[in-house]
């Protein structure tokens, strides 16, 4: 008996709808889901990324290309529902530790990008890359999300004017009666509580509603919604390999390599494991998913954006039903239709996405918790690498101190044999570079 609906059997075979117990309603439902939770991301990419010179307008087009180019590989490769996008915490190393604070050009940042991609696929063909994963002490991994959540928040209430520079102290105050301060601790506000009431789309919610609010005050120009897609031209293939290998800049691949390694890692596991996809605690087809990660790293750097990375909010997805490859499929042809947005994206003033940063803030710092507080070999190096991303504005400071100080501390104490051999390579390298090149 022929089928009725030949696309229907497509894609029961490709994404085996009925052994994983879903439905294509059910996929397609998710999958919007997921969009509306991390859509937001092609708003505020383009913001942050156009600080370091980059084409406002090249990079949108950038930021939806890399998240489609990832999600389709995700959804039909690994057959996975975990979208992909450009990641927050990630594209702000990239503008203003690595371009506006070492002064390297974006040209340069975008071909560093491109060889941590290309480290990241040579490394999942041999399961290096688990290794390494395995080998980091729980208590740093967590402190690096906390640490960059922090870094987040302080560029957010910087951006806001909620927070600025003080002679005496450093920073103070701002001026809580302008109006956009009052609008971003609005939209801050709003997205607490969509979020709370399990609201989806809470951020891009508010981003719009702020955008609308100052817009009609006059303190915003609007743009427009439905334009013509922007040139790619300024951005794609742009980048620049010439001194690339300098030990400063080999140390800035290094730190993509890592902050994604972690990141990409834990949001696969994390999400697969709500979704009820782990089978003996493992993750099968892990080598495809992270075959995906790589792809669109190295894609979204040719493009012209920062590492791309799989997206936790598409653990929201997961929640509405979410369980195949048909889930990513789906948001990635919604990131394909957002390119003729460019003109919402170009009319949203920089404190309308301030509450975004500060409350993906808020989701990274939970990890903190898990720490070891008790155990002061591992929460003196945790608070340090926490601390220090925020008050020296670098993701890479964070880090380096992070695992210097477990190492250094664990070996006066005599803990030396319980420390990983890869967290006293990390702690080496970044002890040479800060000798041979300073801070």
């Amino acid at each position: 008996m022929t089928n009725p609906n030949p696309s229907a059997g497509l894609l029961e075979r490709l994404f085996k709808l009925s052994e994983n117990k879903t439905t294509f309603r059910t996929e397609i439902l998710a999958g919007l889901t997921t969009f509306l939770t991390m859509c937001y991301i092609i708003i505020v990419n383009p913001l942050i990324l156009s600080e370091t010179g980059m084409d406002h307008g090249a990079v949108f087009v950038a930021t939806c290309l890399a998240a489609a180019i990832g999600c389709f590989v995700m959804g039909i490769i690994a057959n996975y529902p975990i979208a992909l996008a450009p990641g927050m915490g990630l594209n702000a190393y990239f503008t203003y530790s690595v371009c506006l604070g070492m002064g390297v050009p974006w040209q340069t940042a975008l071909a560093a990008v491109f060889v941590s991609g290309l480290v990241f696929i040579a490394i999942s063909m041999f399961k290096i890359r688990e290794a390494i994963v395995n080998a980091i002490p729980m208590s740093l991994k967590f402190a690096i999300g906390g640490g960059i959540g922090l870094f987040l928040a302080l560029i957010a209430l910087k951006n806001s004017g909620i927070i600025v520079a003080n002679q005496a102290t450093l920073v103070g105050l701002g001026d809580l009666k302008q109006p956009t301060v009052l609008l971003t601790l609005l939209g801050f506000t709003m997205i607490a509580v969509m979020h709370h009431f399990k609201i989806r789309g809470a951020i891009i919610i508010s981003i719009l509603v702020i955008t609308g609010i100052a817009t009609a005050l006059g303190i915003n120009e609007f743009k427009g919604v439905v334009g013509t897609i922007p040139s790619i031209a300024p951005t794609f293939l742009q980048m620049n390999f010439e001194g690339l290998f300098t030990a400063s800049l080999v140390g800035v691949i290094f730190v993509f390599f890592l902050v994604d390694l972690f990141d990409s890692t834990g949001t696969l596991v994390g999400v697969s494991h709500r979704a009820g996809l782990l089978k003996d605690g493992k993750l099968p087809r892990l080598k495809k998913a992270l075959f995906a990660d790589s792809t669109a790293i190295v894609a979204g750097a040719a493009l012209g954006t920062s590492s791309t990375t799989p997206y936790i909010e598409s653990s929201a997805g997961v929640a509405a039903g979410g369980r195949t490859g048909l889930t990513a499929v789906v948001v990635g042809i919604l990131f394909i239709a957002c390119l003729f947005l460019a003109p919402l994206a170009q009319s949203v003033p920089g404190f309308a996405t301030a509450p975004a940063l500060l409350f993906v803030g808020v989701l990274m710092i939970q990890g903190i918790t898990n720490i070891d507080w008790d155990d002061i070999t591992e929460a003196v190096p945790a608070f340090l690498t926490i601390v220090f991303m925020p008050f020296t504005y670098s993701i890479a400071d964070g880090i380096a101190m992070g695992f210097i100080s477990y190492a250094v501390i664990k070996l006066f104490t005599g803990k030396a044999k319980t420390v990983p051999y890869m967290v006293w390579i990390i702690a080496l390298l970044w002890v040479i570079k800060f000798i041979a090149f300073g801070g």
